[in-house]
């Protein structure tokens, strides 16, 4: 599965990817930022990572920059499933940026798409959350139409070995999409 956004080519990795993937996923900054599960930090870890398999309504994307002098490694952003504090499971969107990428907007670009593709994947609503500490991303959540619910849950963060606050955002894809994320999902 692949989206194309107006700067960025969501897209599976690829053979070519895979040092830049290696590097970025070293970087201690992206792997502080990644809630729940650790992020792959060795090649080896890596290569399990990428050929497990795969739910089709659960895509996992890489954002590369589509740039003059070839695609740029942004970062990654992907669906999976999440248990709820009642117990169900949810739809959770989960992404990373690159440091050196961040505050341009990539995410919120790819956040848009994704929410749309879950939109059209039959998905009625997607979680997402945000340590406390990392206030960049309530604003990204927000721009991609995500609510705060008020919650704050305390999540095991794998980088850090503890639990540690984070709010609890969501999106309900069953409403009809405002004139902003229209035009926002329409490129």
């Amino acid at each position: 599965m692949f989206v194309r956004t107006e700067r960025l080519f969501l897209r599976p990795a690829w053979p070519e990817d895979f040092d830049d993937l290696v590097e970025a996923l070293s970087d201690d900054d992206v792997q502080r930022t990644v809630g729940v599960a650790p992020l792959p930090r060795s090649a080896e870890e890596l290569r399990i990572y990428l050929d497990r398999p795969r739910d089709p309504r659960l895509p996992h994307f890489f954002m590369y920059l589509r740039a003059p002098g070839g695609p740029q490694l942004v970062g990654s952003i992907g669906l999976g499933r999440s248990d709820s504090a009642l117990g169900a499971k949810e739809i959770e969107v989960g992404y990373w940026i690159v440091p050196r990428y961040r505050g341009r907007g990539y995410a919120g670009e790819a956040l848009r798409a994704v929410v749309n593709q879950a939109r059209s994947l039959g998905h009625l609503r997607v979680i997402a959350s945000h340590f406390a500490d990392s206030r960049g991303t309530q604003q990204v959540l927000e721009s991609a139409g995500f609510h705060d619910t008020g919650q704050v849950r305390s999540r095991y963060s794998a980088s850090r070995a503890m639990e540690h606050p984070a709010r609890i955002y969501v999106a309900d894809l069953d409403r009809r999409l405002s004139p902003r994320m229209e035009m926002a999902g329409a490129a």
